[in-house]
């Protein structure tokens, strides 16, 4: 038997949760020909020996709507095993859209995901103006990964309401009609759900909270309803959880609860914890537990570590609103920006304008310098990697050691401000917990402020061969049958017969999360920040060799992903 691609000799974990095995793949065109202990040639053979073969991961918290129009490797997650895609979370999308409001989403996308309008403006074909044209135009782009999305409330109330969809009112019931219709067209053509973003961190450029932010239980209900009556797609939610109140929490629950024993569908949301409601999580699983007994299908997704904002020479610094001297760094190369730091008189200006900061000193102590040990890029990180204490071990001010750290790496260090899931004890109880899933990688936003996409390489390194939190199997199930089964992608996120064939071949031994880099590589020069990972050394898509030890082989056999009832 002559197959297109077989994996010989490696050591399957086929995404179900089942125990390793010792087992070949073989691939004929896009699918699975075979599993077991085969013979026969095939067209490319690769060796698996001391190796994984897993599914392909499955990313379902991205905001790659508009990079994937320019970037079909869809990097990073590409470099972390991932071959397929949920796009359209938090309710920012650019479709529906109408060709007057093009800008108004792209400075929206830009305002709450900071993804450069400028970069989206030049990037999109905005060849569309229903979510179904919308999906039918990235049909036809070349993609790398499996790609599918969700309609977002922004877009959707927009359409509908226009500027009236701001205002802090509820919607009218023809307001809804309309809603409805629009959130139909989106399902039947092909949309894996529905998402709304409730919190008041999610602005538009112009410092509102983004449409949908106020919309009362009937409008959610009835949009939800919609998934309900078609019999499918997922209602995803970033649902107000930034009180400190337990009764405003528990409403939010409530709210998620009726929507999904009302259409019969999952909802999933993100859940992250913070030193400033840090038993939050505890109060909103307990809610979740009691609303799923009841019959909901309520699933919390979490980030595998901290989530924090990146600071360095390259980007961002911690006194950059302190203007002067500080400011003027920011219109200058690196170059020219380590030039200055080496200039007496510049480095004596920068101490002085750094005290004009509104920050407070004290915060200082939650900046870590972003340590690398044993080639991995660490983010348990100890209170010796706090920017105060490598200060006072050398003897200098912060700013002077953040200045001196900055020319010592010829700029290219980088300093973390953890702003959520700071304790790993409480992501770790939050990671496995049976309703929790993984999340929030937000692969495709916050280009210049935060990194997250290297979640899968992070999970199976630090969670499984570091700290033995869940056996590879389980973590490998977490990051493909599930995200699949809850999406209904069919044949997907398992090895077995007759299913895709995305695959990932892993030297686990080998896995590391390396340093973020900040590269311009963006439409219109602008800059991002990207993160690469050791450990994988294939990864295949729809069958066909697709990265080999982080690079692109060449092939783009990516598809996209429609709803199915």
């Amino acid at each position: 038997m002559a197959w297109d691609v077989l994996i010989r000799n490696g050591t399957l974990i086929d995404g179900t949760g089942a125990e390793p095995v010792r087992a070949d793949v073989a691939v004929q065109g896009e699918r699975i020909a075979a599993v077991g202990k085969l013979k026969g040639s095939a067209g490319r053979v690769i060796d698996a020996e001391g190796a994984l073969v897993t599914p392909g991961f499955v990313d379902i918290h991205t905001h790659l709507d508009a990079q994937i129009s320019w970037d079909p490797l869809a990097t990073s997650p590409c470099w972390h095993g991932v071959t397929s895609v949920v796009m359209g979370n938090c309710g920012v999308t650019f479709a529906p859209c109408k060709p007057e409001d093009r800008e108004f989403l792209a400075r929206l996308m830009e305002s709450v995901e900071d993804i450069p309008a400028k970069s989206i403006m030049t990037g999109l074909r905005w060849d569309w103006e229903t979510y179904g044209e919308y999906l039918s135009s990235l049909e036809k782009l070349p993609k790398g990964v499996n790609v599918g999305g969700m309609v977002g409330h922004c877009a959707v109330r927009w359409w509908a309401m226009g500027k009236r969809s701001l205002e802090q009112k509820h919607a009218g019931e023809d307001d809804i009609a309309c809603m409805r219709e629009i959130v139909r067209e989106a399902i039947r053509g092909g949309a894996l759900g529905f998402s709304t973003s409730r919190t008041l961190l999610h602005k538009t450029p112009d410092g509102e909270p983004v449409p949908g932010t106020f919309a009362a239980p009937d409008e959610l209900i009835g949009i939800g309803n919609v998934l309900g009556e078609e019999g499918r797609g997922v209602f995803e939610a970033v649902p107000y959880l930034d009180s400190t109140d337990a009764d405003v929490i528990v409403g939010e629950v409530d709210w998620m609860e009726r929507v999904s024993r009302a259409n019969g569908r999952p909802l999933t949301f993100g859940m992250l914890q913070t030193r400033q409601f840090p038993d939050l999580w505890r109060t909103v699983l307990a809610s979740v537990e009691k609303a799923n007994k009841r019959g909901a299908q309520i699933l919390p997704q979490t980030q595998v570590r901290s989530v924090g904002v990146l600071f360095g020479l390259v980007n961002l610094t911690p006194w950059d609103l302190a203007g002067g001297t500080w400011g003027l760094l920011k219109l200058i190369s690196l170059e020219e920006r380590l030039a200055a730091l080496r200039s007496p008189e510049t480095r004596a200006k920068l101490i002085e304008d750094s005290k004009k900061s509104p920050w407070p000193e004290s915060m200082l102590k939650s900046f870590f310098y972003l340590p690398e040990r044993d080639g991995a890029t660490r983010y348990d990180l100890a209170p010796e990697d706090s920017l105060t204490v490598i200060a006072k071990q050398r003897g200098v001010t912060p700013v002077e050691a953040f200045m001196d750290i900055a020319l010592e790496t010829n700029g290219k260090a980088l300093f973390t401000y953890p702003f959520a899931n700071q304790d790993f004890d409480v992501v770790g109880k939050m990671l496995s917990h049976p309703q929790v899933i993984l999340g929030l990688a937000d692969s495709g936003a916050h280009c210049g402020q935060i990194m997250d996409a290297s979640l899968p390489t992070f999970l199976l390194s630090y969670w499984v061969r570091e700290k033995g939190l869940f056996s590879v199997q389980r973590a490998i199930q977490k990051l493909t049958s599930e995200p699949a089964r809850l999406f209904q992608l069919t044949d997907r996120g398992v090895v077995k017969k007759g299913a895709f064939a995305d695959l990932n071949v892993i030297d686990f031994d080998e896995l590391r999360v390396l340093a973020p880099e900040y590269v311009q590589d963006f439409p219109a020069g602008a800059s991002r920040y990207i993160q690469r990972g050791t450990g994988i050394r294939h990864t295949l898509v729809n069958g066909r060799p697709f990265m080999e030890r982080g690079h692109h082989t060449g092939d783009l056999a990516g598809k996209l992903l429609r709803s199915t009832d």
